[in-house]
């Protein structure tokens, strides 16, 4: 009984781990992020690492363009023009996130899981600059892979 135990144990924290962010670390790659062109923000997307809600990993999409996922311990940016902006995730229903972004302003929208109905949700949430990069340099790199 305890060996069924343990087995199941570690299937489920296989399985957990397989979704998390493993692209390279904000502190490894930050280096070779381009400077912002003229006229443009740029919005970074994050999500604590967490086994919460691991499984849920909607797309994130900007303005109804998807523009990456919401991954546990994973990061991701893009940069568009100045003006308003709707951000929204989808599991059984969509939040949305609308904010201004300003030429050279740098924007930093938090992606979280909560309790959903049916299936877990993803809040999106701005987050105050500071706390966000003191966040993000332990998260790793998710950019969008084109399917």
């Amino acid at each position: 009984m305890i060996r069924r135990l343990i087995l199941a144990a570690a299937l489920v924290s296989t399985a957990a781990l397989t979704g998390c962010a493993t692209g390279p670390k904000y502190s490894e790659m930050s280096s070779t992020i381009p400077a912002m062109k003229a006229g443009e923000g740029r919005v970074y997307f994050f999500r604590s690492d967490s086994m919460l809600g691991a499984a849920i990993q909607p797309e994130v999409r900007l303005n109804n363009v998807v523009v990456g996922e919401s991954k546990p311990g994973g990061f991701f940016y893009v940069d568009r023009p100045a003006g308003s902006f709707s951000a929204a995730a989808s599991t059984e229903t969509e939040k949305t996130l609308s904010f201004t972004l300003d030429a050279g302003e740098t924007k930093y929208v938090r992606t979280s899981p909560s309790m959903g109905l049916l299936v877990g949700r993803i809040q999106l949430e701005l987050e105050d600059p500071t706390k966000a990069m003191a966040e993000i340099q332990k998260l790793s790199f998710t950019p969008l892979v084109k399917k």
